[in-house]
């Protein structure tokens, strides 16, 4: 692992944070009536997840592209997850906007507002050898995938 500024993990986290900014704007209808429901320790697994994926991903510089080999792979499919993550916000973006469409799935990955960010994240460090971000991923995972699916459980 190498320190140093990540161009890639930048624009990961552009690709995530632009949408969500738009999302403050355009929230489900009655989605503070679920907010209020989280449970504590998820959110703090999220919070601490959040916090540790965006640093870890900025700070080393294995994260960006160098040569092609088969790590490349696990690269491309980072890339894939957050390209996908922002088709489920055009998605979102055009439809009624109801909790139903906030946690949709896409292809077949449930909660994907969720699951593809953190699958694109952990990916990522895959292909950078960092075990850090991997674990921070895992319990970034646990805490906003976790809260995600206990919403979509109280919506049905």
């Amino acid at each position: 692992m190498h320190l140093g500024f990540s161009y890639i993990g930048l624009i990961f986290l552009i690709m995530l944070f632009v949408p969500n900014f738009f999302w403050t704007k355009n929230k489900p209808q009655d989605y503070e009536k679920y907010v209020v429901n989280e449970n504590k320790i998820l959110l703090l697994f999220e919070r601490i997840g959040e916090v540790a994926a965006s640093c870890l991903a900025l700070i080393f510089s294995d994260f960006n592209f160098h040569t092609i080999s088969v790590w490349t792979l696990w690269l491309l499919a980072a890339c894939a997850m957050m390209i996908l993550y922002e088709i489920y916000w055009i998605r979102y973006f055009r439809s009624p906007k109801t909790m139903k469409d906030f946690y949709s799935g896409l292809l077949g990955i449930p909660v994907a507002g969720a699951s593809l960010p953190v699958m694109g994240f952990c990916f990522l460090g895959i292909y950078g050898k960092n075990i850090f971000l991997v674990i921070a991923t895992i319990i970034l995972g646990i805490g906003h995938i976790g809260i995600h699916l206990c919403h979509k459980k109280e919506v049905q």
